[in-house]
């Protein structure tokens, strides 16, 4: 059997995780595509930067709610 040279892309209840998600997220922070109200908030929003950068990428912000 051929040894595997994939890099895994892990997932955490359907939903991207591991040390891909976690590297995908120290990136939108620093390019400021994502941040929080406050720096002891758990929870981020998309930056106006955050929606114009994702819509290149083809991601559809549509389908996330408002909160």
């Amino acid at each position: 059997m051929e040894t595997s040279k994939h890099k895994p892309a892990k997932t955490c209840y359907s939903h991207l995780g591991g040390k891909l998600g976690a590297l995908l997220l120290e990136q939108f922070i620093e390019k400021g595509w994502i941040a929080k109200e406050e720096q002891s908030a758990k929870h981020y929003f998309i930056t106006a930067k955050g929606e114009k950068e994702f819509e290149k990428l083809g991601v559809d912000l549509s389908q996330i709610k408002e909160e």
